[in-house]
């Protein structure tokens, strides 16, 4: 394992790539387990091609993977307003408020000229799906704007009775897709049903994120078999990913922060990882999300169950990492606070290394793209 200490002389530009636009996966592979495995072993410092079928293969009996099971809410939605012009909300979380209504925070563009107390409509083209009372007539009304804790106004929106909300996403609502995965968010966009299933882990089961857990999205019944036949075991914990995810490190290293988010670690859960660890085996993080649920959940070297923690933690070089021994991940963007995370894992040095091999291998990258295991 490379250890590094906290160098002072790292800055964001040294988390700075190069990439052509054209290694940008902009679809899922057709079998998704097919997607190419760079493995980075840092005992050896050496790099290997694999595949993720192969991962069965790569680790140990005893290894316990811990995956993140939430699931992505359809929470991208095209409303037209009463001018005629397009906008598009994307809904963060739903907010505590004592009415019958639904209110939730938001995301729009463009923010520009709209008010309070403004009533929008749903547009929904989706005339297969649609009942003549269905939410193509469905309005939500501007309650409010706020400051996010990137520094953007945000909205607070009413999105009408509670117990219709889910069903308006569900008919409406398009996978909360990245921007660096170009679609164009039409009601009739023939990309709608399809994102909204490729956009989803095997073990989504708690909804909540508005982004991908996207190590997990590898992962498909063949592979989990196959892991379970050699002894490795498989733990859930769940953190929902929120739109900070994507905030790019704009200043430096050390004034960078990250927006809060909810994790669930269930007694099982805590109590099948600390067993690993008092046995000696690795536990091996699938996805930046699970990393820094353990590294929030153990602090103290032992993971402790709660359920809806709130966690802020920034990981940079530096981090004393306390549960992972290895971690599972996608390519992420330069200068984003994920890479940081990733590099503070493996190495500052080992890291950029492998993303340059990737990038001359071809690898593809980012949200749909192929993997890496840092061993």
């Amino acid at each position: 394992m490379e250890t590094e200490k906290l160098q002072p002389q790292l800055t964001i530009e040294d988390f700075e790539y190069d990439l052509p636009p054209e290694l940008i996966a902009q679809e899922p592979l057709a079998q998704k387990d097919q997607s190419r495995l760079l493995v980075v072993d840092r005992q050896k410092q050496s790099l290997s091609h694999k595949h993720f079928y192969d991962l069965p293969d790569i680790l140990t009996p005893g290894d316990l993977l811990v995956v993140n099971d939430t699931k992505v809410l359809p929470s991208r939605i095209i409303c037209r307003r009463h001018s005629g012009g397009t906008i598009k909300l994307l809904l963060l979380k739903p907010l505590t408020t004592s009415s019958s209504n639904s209110h939730w925070e938001a995301l729009v563009t463009p923010i520009k000229r709209l008010k309070q107390g403004e009533v929008v409509e749903v547009v929904s083209d989706l005339a297969e799906e649609q009942t003549q009372d269905a939410s193509a007539s469905h309005k939500i009304t501007i309650i409010d704007f706020t400051l996010g804790p990137d520094g953007f106004k945000r909205l607070i929106v009413d999105l009408g009775p509670k117990e219709s909300v889910y069903d308006l996403l569900s008919q409406v609502g398009f996978a909360p897709l990245p921007p660096y995965i170009h679609r164009d968010y039409r009601a009739d966009d023939s990309h709608r049903k399809e994102d909204l299933l490729q956009y989803q882990t095997v073990f989504a089961s708690a909804p909540g994120a508005v982004a991908a857990p996207t190590a997990g999205l590898h992962f498909t019944d063949a592979v989990i078999a196959r892991l379970k036949q050699a002894n490795i075991d498989l733990v859930r914990i769940t953190l929902h990913v929120g739109a900070g995810t994507f905030k790019p490190i704009e200043d430096s290293l050390d004034n960078h922060t990250i927006e809060s988010e909810q994790y669930t670690v269930s007694p099982e859960a805590a109590a099948a990882i600390n067993k690993a660890r008092a046995e000696g085996r690795r536990v091996i993080a699938v996805g930046t999300t699970s990393l820094r649920t353990l590294e929030s959940a153990g602090a103290g070297g032992t993971v402790i169950a709660g359920e809806n923690v709130s966690t802020s933690l920034y990981i940079k070089p530096g981090h004393k990492f306390q549960i992972a021994d290895a971690m599972l991940t996608n390519f992420h963007l330069s200068r984003s606070s994920l890479l940081v995370l990733v590099a503070a894992f493996a190495g500052h040095k080992t890291i950029m290394t492998a993303y340059k091999e990737a990038i001359a291998e071809r690898y593809r990258f980012y949200s749909y793209g192929d993997a890496m295991l840092i061993l």
